[in-house]
């Protein structure tokens, strides 16, 4: 065998084992190779295994320096895009405001919704790239990137552009989501809204390829789920996969909903009770918890130990966002899910790599197998375990992306 690339002084190569989601006990497997080498060609993984098993030839010969390995991470859920801060929100909630009441005041999603519908495409860019940079300098090869702060159509697809503008300039992979985010402020606005992004923006945003999914906020003071259920069918009917936001303060269906309708995710999940455990555990339906949230709302983390021990498949991301979540470290999120949520190291590993690729529909990002692109990681220390032990500091020296050196 010939490579492009290969890479030895490895002290450890750290992957899931096999592919498709981790469900429950499978969540802490997995595949362990000692003194280890990979060689890459045409940007995928060509081998892997001991260094002393290879025999083939490489152009380009590189030592890791007996440094572990891991998979790139994959960031499932983040809203990379926006304008404005949220600082007023964030100083209120220190002084007792709640960001349920924030929200209900014309705060919170609102304020960014005018900030950002105000912003031009190339300025939303402009302040989209640093924050992406952050993500792949933490680990992120993979990251998804909702819209939600446009509102409008218009905006909405403004957002939207602005995404695919910034994957064409940063080295990541982009899924990009279209997020209907919150109603009008006017009940009775509601349903030309509605038929303004079933008519418009779905169908739109599904012709020019600018999004590969849809989601839904299903809240209180939010969408309801004979709303959202609309919604999300328009989104199958255009061939967009579907996701949700739901149980973040109130179970009121949304969950049962995306499991109903086949959703790759149900995301947030801090209010779910046994029920709806019980109910993800039985899907397919990945669940993905977001830890940056309860550290930074202060709210109750979601049920992490109590949604793997039911048998779910848990997936880990940043929502690095300007209000309830400003988290730009997608490895600093494993670690938090390991203190707030419950996960153990090995069971975060997998919710930030193959399990995270899953809640996006991919089957070929989050492990390190023969075929798969050679996104990895080349971490500082010689035990994996490193990446979801540190706090405050980068644990990350390389990221590979595509069989190319981008950080370190």
């Amino acid at each position: 065998m010939k490579a492009d690339t290969l890479i030895t002084g490895i002290s450890q190569v750290v992957t899931s084992v096999g592919a498709g989601p981790k469900h429950g006990s499978a969540m802490r497997e997995l595949k362990i190779i000692e003194s280890a080498a990979i060689a890459i060609s045409s940007g995928l993984i060509a081998w892997t295994g001991p260094a002393s098993e290879w025999t083939g030839m490489a152009e380009t010969t590189i030592n890791a320096g007996g440094r572990a390995v891991v998979p790139g991470l994959v960031d499932p859920h983040t809203h990379a895009v926006w304008a404005g801060d949220r600082l007023g929100d964030f100083e209120a909630r220190t002084s007792g405001a709640t960001y349920e009441a924030i929200l209900v005041a014309g705060g919170g999603i609102r304020s960014t919704i005018r900030t950002t519908a105000a912003a031009s495409r190339d300025e939303l860019v402009a302040l989209a790239r640093p924050r992406s940079e952050s993500l792949i300098a933490s680990g992120a090869t993979t990251i998804e990137i909702k819209s939600g702060y446009g509102f409008t159509p218009a905006a909405e697809l403004t957002m939207l552009e602005a995404i695919q503008s910034l994957s064409s300039t940063i080295s990541a992979r982009i899924l990009p989501t279209l997020l209907i985010h919150i109603p009008p402020a006017i009940v009775a606005d509601r349903p030309s809204y509605m038929s303004q992004v079933c008519e418009e923006l779905i169908p739109e945003a599904a012709r020019r390829k600018l999004a590969t999914a849809v989601d839904i906020f299903v809240e209180k003071d939010a969408w309801q789920v004979r709303e959202a259920e609309r919604l999300l069918h328009c989104a199958k009917q255009h061939g967009l996969a579907i996701k949700l936001h739901s149980d973040q303060f109130h179970c009121i269906g949304g969950t049962e909903l995306g499991i109903h309708l086949g959703a790759l995710s149900v995301d947030h999940l801090e209010a779910s009770e046994l029920e709806q455990i019980t109910k993800i555990a039985a899907s397919s339906t990945i669940a993905t918890i977001l830890p940056g949230v309860s550290l930074h709302l202060g709210i109750p983390a979601a049920p992490g130990r109590k949604l793997i021990d039911t048998g779910a498949a848990v997936a880990v991301g940043t929502d690095l966002n300007p209000g309830s979540s400003p988290l730009f470290s997608t490895a600093e999120a494993l670690a938090l899910s390991i203190r707030l949520n419950g996960l153990t190291p090995q069971e975060a590993l997998v919710a930030g790599t193959i399990n995270a690729a899953c809640a996006l529909g991919l089957k070929d990002a989050g492990r390190l197998e023969v075929g798969c692109p050679a996104d990895l990681l080349v971490l500082k220390s010689r035990d994996w375990r490193h990446l979801v032990y540190t706090l405050g500091a980068n644990p990350v020296s390389e990221v590979w992306i595509g069989g190319k050196r981008v950080q370190g």
